[in-house]
């Protein structure tokens, strides 16, 4: 898969699979037009989201590869590239594509709440696998989407296109949410894991090599992206992975104190800050006593 396409505009991604542009900055593409091809990565400059119908070979998302299974939604930001791996074999790509160019967003409420929607930054084997219902509803989004690109436009068609396309991301919020507890058995023990990783992380002396650590690193550890681990962590504890890290850190630090032979910014040192005064507002937040203040009262 040596090919790399760039797609900049909603037009170039049309003529590529034979659609009509009906919107310079938004499209429903039916894949099916497309003709025969074989895989290739592509570059996108705009948001894409893949409705596959047909097993096409495998999906290639960075420098990994993941199994594309039929009736899956796959998320793409502007900036990314992904692409199909066909071994070199021609195949007839099926399903449709929802694109919008981030040009068509700005200034509106999607615009605002764009970053909400933390999928965009999913890798691909946290695609969402929908039920039949599910796939209905998605396709009614897209239909509605459709019919207003059809129409002449008028004043209310940017709003009723970006309304439905609001519509279809928060119904996709919802079917996550539900793929977060169905497929609890594929994720089982992703917290105890966690858990895991922090104590050792800690316990260890890479706060002090490497400093406090991200959750991307704790993320690339499960093998999930940094968005798919907070949200399915938020989902099971109510509480963010940097509020996991951080409570693992004030517990840590809560110990440390009792040690009177260490000052404080010793003990920041230890915790992985590279300024002490940045360890004593974060205590000071979470407990509501400075360091000192919380070591003279025990």
């Amino acid at each position: 898969m040596e090919t790399t396409r760039t797609f900049n505009t909603i037009n170039e991604y049309n003529l590529f699979n034979k659609n009509e542009t009906k919107h310079p900055l938004v499209s429903v593409v039916d894949l099916s037009k497309a003709g025969p091809r074989e895989g290739s990565q592509m570059y996108f400059g705009f948001y894409t989201v893949f409705l596959k119908e047909v097993k096409c070979g495998d999906l290639v998302y960075g420098r990994n590869t993941y199994d594309y299974q039929e009736g899956t939604l796959v998320f793409i930001a502007p900036g990314q590239v992904a692409g199909i791996s066909s071994n070199g074999e021609m195949y007839q790509p099926k399903g449709y594509a929802l694109v919008f160019h981030p040009d068509f967003i700005h200034g509106t409420d999607l615009g605002r709440r764009i970053q909400e929607y933390t999928f965009f930054g999913y890798q691909s084997n946290e695609a969402l696998h929908l039920s039949d219902r599910e796939r209905n509803i998605v396709l009614d989004c897209f239909s509605k989407i459709e019919y207003e690109l059809e129409r002449a436009i008028d004043k209310h068609s940017k709003r009723l296109i970006l309304s439905n396309i609001e519509l279809f991301l928060d119904y996709c919020v919802r079917f996550y949410e539900r793929q977060f507890i169905t497929r609890d058995h594929v994720y089982e023990g992703v917290l105890a894991k966690f858990e895991t990783l922090l104590n050792n992380y800690f316990s260890s002396e890479k706060p002090e090599t490497l400093g406090l650590p991200s959750v991307a690193y704790f993320a690339e550890k499960l093998h999930l992206s940094p968005n798919y681990f907070g949200d399915l962590l938020k989902k099971e504890t109510g509480k963010t992975a940097m509020e996991h890290i951080q409570s693992k850190l004030i517990d840590m630090a809560k110990e440390k104190i009792f040690d009177t032979g260490k000052t404080v910014s010793q003990i920041a040192f230890e915790l992985g800050f590279k300024y002490p005064q940045h360890f004593v507002r974060l205590f000071k937040k979470r407990v509501g006593r400075t360091p000192n203040e919380f070591r003279s009262m025990n």
